[in-house]
């Protein structure tokens, strides 16, 4: 007797781009310390010291990961007044230098979960705040540009720091209008991915391999939360094969 495996229904996969698919927190910790080390600079050369504690990448990311506001870190940093507004501005202009742009590395586990996404025939479509021309260079360069339908990005550069959620619901709307979407699902790493997930009426999966802490991320009531993409893959696939079963 020939026992044939069951294939799961296809399904529209809209992912986030940076946290589920990219680490940024090599580049962001980078910005942050490249920030004091410029503000130092400028206060020295006024014959100026000022007394920093620079917080590891630990203390940084975990702050991050709560959503703790760039101006409190600053202040934690040992930072105060305009010092702060000096430092933030500077942030803003390092942040997407192509200097501290090549820190961006791929998640672990990644490869494998788009491949075996893509195998089962699974669309994927990329909805990031990310400026769409560095999102596509990116999954070019690692070779994964093909596996994807369709990419949603924005035109500027800053707009993936900003995390601003009002427009990851404009584009996620924007991909449900251009697409032929069936059942779909939306995983990222923040709020605004949850958010826009929730306002399409569609399961949003939060994962914590990003920039938000699962005790953060449970404050949105996610349909779920998975450690990273790979673990959402062999989820979503199960729960696909069970509806054919």
């Amino acid at each position: 007797m020939t026992v044939v495996a069951l294939r799961p229904q296809p399904f529209t996969l809209f992912c986030d781009f940076d946290g589920p698919i990219v680490d940024v927190s090599d580049r962001y910790y980078s910005t942050y310390k490249l920030g004091l080390k410029n503000i130092f600079a400028d206060y020295q050369a006024q014959n100026e010291t000022l007394q920093l504690q620079v917080l590891s990448k630990g203390q940084f990311w975990q702050m991050k990961k709560e959503r703790v506001c760039d101006r409190e870190i600053a202040m934690r940093s040992g930072l105060q007044g305009m010092q702060i507004d000096i430092f933030l501005q500077k942030v803003r202009e390092i942040v997407n230098q192509p200097t501290l742009l090549h820190k961006d590395k791929m998640q672990s586990g990644v490869n494998w979960a788009l491949a075996l996404l893509h195998f089962q025939g699974v669309r994927l479509i990329i909805v990031s705040l990310r400026e769409e021309g560095q999102v596509k260079q990116i999954l070019q360069n690692y070779g994964l540009l093909r596996l994807f339908s369709a990419i949603y990005g924005t035109n500027n550069e800053m707009t993936a720091y900003d995390n601003y959620a009002d427009m990851k619901v404009q584009l996620l709307q924007k991909a449900f209008k251009t697409q032929t979407v069936g059942e779909a699902f939306m995983v990222g790493d923040t709020e605004a991915d949850i958010l826009a997930a929730q306002a399409l009426n569609i399961p949003g999966i939060a994962l914590t391999c990003g920039i938000r802490s699962r005790t953060y991320l449970q404050q949105f009531q996610p349909s779920s939360i998975y450690p990273d993409l790979l673990c959402t893959a062999h989820h979503l696939l199960d729960l696909a094969r069970s509806k054919v079963a």
